[in-house]
């Protein structure tokens, strides 16, 4: 049930002339828009047809007037959203290493979990969006995309890898083992939580810890200075750049486990047109990623 007079002030006007619009809009449309009850009011079979399209016609007004004011303000919007993966930071960076800003230039870069991004996207009129999940959850995640109409594009399939510091007891250990890590601390992030739970019996690297010790973290930046300066941490993480780990004095890893193959995918809505700032980033996150799978193999 809703309320007449809290739509009123939600929308800063006298509650008796908001039901003198309603009336005369349902007089106008020759139908009930919302049924009054000793309740509150709700939406007639009919008047949530109307509200359903009334709200589409909105959101296309909407964007129609974001063209304008795009076309009427010389600053460039750009917004990309990507998960926390080094390579991905790598190829951005050097995306923004390629930009002129003489004409005013917004950019914006969030990192966020898979939902986050395709939120970002579908509502915030970001550009491009990355997403990263287990292959096992592919099927749940295409299905996202499809409800939501936006398309994809594959970027890379990969394994995670352990990433610790030089000094870590198991730096010098050629093989590691599961096991090995139980009595040393995780480093894991807080906020990349799957969308649900319907794989119960398998070990995510991103969310399932490999150590009773965890610390969890919300940024990347205190990742790196926690696993250099506490060698006894260790981090789950897709492969990282030669020059990050030197400059923090880190290794990386192979350490084999069960379902630990991943898929980073790119999205955009449907009905967005690939730009030229979109294939620089393109390029250059391809080769981030070719740099990394040199030193991965």
């Amino acid at each position: 049930m809703g309320s007449i007079t809290q739509a009123a002030q939600n929308l800063y006007m006298a509650q008796p002339n908001l039901s003198k619009a309603i009336r005369e809009l349902e007089k106008e449309l020759g139908f009930v828009i919302f049924k009054r009850t000793a309740k509150g009011v709700r939406a007639t079979e009919e008047g949530t047809e109307f509200l359903y399209h009334a709200r589409h016609i909105v959101e296309q007004l909407n964007a129609v007037e974001r063209i304008g004011q795009r076309l009427g303000n010389e600053r460039l919007k750009y917004k990309i959203s990507i998960p926390r993966g080094s390579y991905i930071v790598d190829g951005f960076t050097s995306f923004l290493s390629e930009l002129t800003f003489e004409k005013g230039m917004e950019v914006t870069i969030n990192e966020t979990n898979g939902l986050g991004t395709i939120s970002n996207v579908v509502d915030r009129g970001y550009n491009l969006g990355i997403i990263r999940y287990p292959m096992l959850e592919e099927e749940h995640y295409m299905t996202m995309l499809k409800n939501n109409h936006l398309a994809y594009e594959t970027i890379w399939e990969f394994e995670y890898v352990l990433v610790m510091s030089k000094k870590h007891p198991l730096a010098d250990k050629k093989l590691i083992m599961l096991e090995d890590l139980k009595e040393y601390t995780q480093i894991t992030h807080g906020d990349m939580e799957l969308p649900h739970v319907k794989y119960n019996n398998y070990n995510s690297r991103e969310n399932v810890p490999t150590s009773d010790n965890v610390i969890y973290v919300y940024e990347r930046g205190s990742q790196f200075d926690i696993l250099a300066n506490v060698p006894t941490t260790y981090m789950w993480v897709s492969p990282i750049p030669q020059k990050l780990l030197d400059k923090n004095q880190l290794i990386q890893r192979v350490c084999k486990a069960e379902n630990n193959l991943y898929k980073d995918v790119m999205i955009f809505r449907q009905d967005y047109h690939i730009n030229e700032y979109d294939k620089l980033f393109q390029k250059k996150l391809y080769e981030s990623k070719v740099d990394v799978s040199i030193l991965g193999q």
